[in-house]
């Protein structure tokens, strides 16, 4: 495409000695002999794009004239710059350039509300290629010329690029265990293997789920200068009519009606914030802001989403660019349960409003530690604040509002389990206790089923479906060859009381724990060294770990590493060679796999030091 000066693809100036700041122009910072070393300015709204650069010299001595031209071979990549106070991604605090622009590594939060865990990550933006590959990106997305400069524009197109439905992007999503002919999503220890991928092949990777989406966008945001961390909301709701409700079906006899589709809870999902200023919104709602790149619903034709403004999703205002009714709905919208009455007419019998949106979580800057993002997505549970900001954002829903008619609430119901103690190869507890408030007699029934699940909230092998509310057990031999990749179990439960037909429905989702990864390598080794890491753990399980590899990532070149076969409640121990392949401080991040134990992860960092 020939460059124009009329869409901004062309420009010329002339050195000056003059500064030029937030136009295009060159000054000439000094001259020696034949050398002149000249600083170009460039305007905050500048495209980001690879830019060609020529210098014409005319020389003129009496009557003669001379045009000397040089063409620089290689090209010019010109980003958004957070440093720049004049840039819509301006972010004044160091410490967070630091970790949300700097930072190659970190952690993409993942487990469940209960069991909380940070998966290592390698973002890797400064590697090679990445440059290349995120420009391409931009190229690919249709986005006109006069767009190429602004943030909020380029962010939601790239959540669109990153997932492949509709352009061809990155990566393709799976969510349903069959992995064989890619590569599966639990295996992933980074951004930089996938978009290496992608830019040999311009086809889309197999295969991603909603972290390694979000780890992509994450280095594709960062390496072209936008600000940008990966966020993990815990009960994240999946919204599909856009009532911004979340509707859960009941079976007559309590137990879950999976013959009904449509909404859905997924124990964790992680999206990409990013830090930009908002032009187009009202005053106060620029700063982080939602990206999703997992596709789950269109907007606009297309699985795209966001930016949304987490300053908005607060305070309820939805109906701002961009998907504010989807995004508000996965961290506080309520939950309906729906029951067929005497008659088959579904009533609904429950509202949850506090089970949406837990533990918002983030890698804190500088630091290995945990940050709560919650209270910045909305004010406390059942406080003014938060009832106020949901009334706001149903207007521009279709929620029924007759659902939250009051009902009696004298007998106290609260869930019993402790999968934070639960281990995987133990055996799984959990009931309900049940407290009479009132001064009458009080006559519950209910029923408590167990299943194993997917993540994003797809149920899979019924486990346990038992008529009562005291402990219900599940043994491993019971789940041994049921669990999925996040070894997680959906406990629903649902009691009713005869006298007063109060209702408790609670749908909880729990992950047993996996064992602990160890790993071991000196704290400090020169560049080009090969060191050994020692890795071990104990096989939990009374089965065989079969088809096992550990996959080493980070500081390190990236490498898998075929293992033998682990015995049941074996251990598991090994010794590999690992070479860095950059300097400096940074983490090696060690990931085993099986075909029974997937996704046993940790991190330890190193320091490579320049020879």
């Amino acid at each position: 495409e020939e460059p124009l000066a009329s869409n901004g693809t062309y420009v010329e100036f002339i050195l000056s000695e003059e500064d030029n700041p937030n136009n295009w122009g060159a000054k000439i910072v000094s001259s020696q002999a034949e050398t002149i070393t000249v600083d170009i300015f460039t305007p905050s709204t500048c495209l980001i794009a690879k830019w060609a650069f020529r210098v014409i010299v005319v020389k003129k001595e009496n009557t003669d004239v001379s045009v000397y031209k040089y063409n620089h071979k290689n090209p010019i990549y010109i980003l958004f710059n957070p440093w720049c106070k004049d840039d819509l991604v301006y972010l004044e605090d160091e410490n967070l350039l630091n970790e949300y622009i700097l930072n190659e590594s970190g952690k993409i939060y993942t487990g469940s509300s209960t069991s909380i865990s940070g998966r290592p990550w390698n973002f890797g933006q400064f590697e090679t290629s990445m440059l290349d590959v995120a420009i391409y990106l931009v190229e690919e997305s249709g986005l006109k010329w006069a767009a190429r400069g602004n943030p909020i524009w380029i962010g939601r197109r790239l959540s669109a690029m990153v997932n492949a439905p509709d352009d061809g992007g990155v990566l393709e999503g799976r969510w349903d265990g069959e992995y064989g002919d890619g590569t599966s999503p639990m295996a992933w220890t980074g951004s930089v293997a996938i978009l290496e991928e992608y830019w040999k092949t311009k086809r889309p990777v197999m295969y991603g789920q909603c972290w390694v989406f979000a780890g992509v966008a994450t280095t594709v945001c960062r390496t072209l200068g936008i600000p940008a961390r990966s966020v993990t909301n815990y009960s994240s709701a999946h919204d599909t009519d856009g009532s911004i409700t979340v509707d859960h079906h009941l079976k007559a006899n309590g137990e879950v009606d999976r013959s009904i589709k449509g909404d859905s809870v997924w124990n964790f999902h992680v999206w990409t914030e990013i830090w930009t200023a908002r032009p187009d919104l009202p005053l106060g709602y620029g700063g982080w802001q939602v990206l999703d790149a997992t596709p789950q619903e269109r907007s606009d034709g297309i699985y795209i989403c966001g930016p949304a403004s987490v300053s908005a999703i607060k305070q309820g205002d939805v109906n701002l660019l961009y998907d504010g009714p989807f995004v508000f709905a996965e961290v506080n919208g309520d939950k309906l349960y729906w029951q067929p009455d005497e008659r088959g007419v579904l009533q609904c019998v429950y509202v949850d409003k506090n089970e949406i949106g837990q533990h918002i979580s983030t890698k804190a800057p500088n630091s290995y530690e945990r940050e709560d993002l919650t209270l910045k997505y909305k004010y406390a549970e059942d406080t003014v604040e938060e009832r106020a900001a949901v009334a706001k954002a149903n207007l521009v829903g279709s929620t029924r509002r007759n659902v939250y008619t009051p009902t009696a609430t004298d007998v106290q119901f609260s869930v019993e389990q402790d999968s934070s103690h639960t281990w995987v190869g133990d055996t799984f507890l959990v009931g309900l206790r049940v407290k009479n408030n009132s001064q009458q007699k009080r006559s519950v029934k209910g029923r408590i089923s167990v299943s194993a699940m997917y993540y994003n909230g797809v149920m899979a092998d019924q486990l346990k479906s038992e008529p009562k509310l005291q402990k219900v057990e599940v043994k491993p031999d019971e789940y041994d060859g049921h669990l999925k990749d996040e070894c997680m179990l959906d406990v629903s439960i649902l009691a009713q009381v005869k006298q007063t037909r109060q209702t408790f429905a609670k749908k909880e989702d729990f992950m047993l724990r996996k064992p602990h990864l160890i790993a071991k390598a000196p704290e400090e080794i020169a560049e080009n060294e090969k060191f050994k890491l020692d890795v071990s753990f104990t096989n939990p399980l009374n089965v065989t770990l079969t088809l096992c590899s550990v996959t080493v990532d980070g500081i390190a070149a990236r490498r898998i590493f075929k293992q033998e076969n682990v015995l049941p409640k074996g251990k598991f121990a090994t010794t590999l060679v690992v070479e860095p392949d950059k300097t400096g401080h940074g983490d090696i991040i060690i990931i085993f796999n099986s075909k029974q134990l997937l996704d046993i992860n940790t991190s330890i960092p190193i320091f490579v030091r320049e020879i």
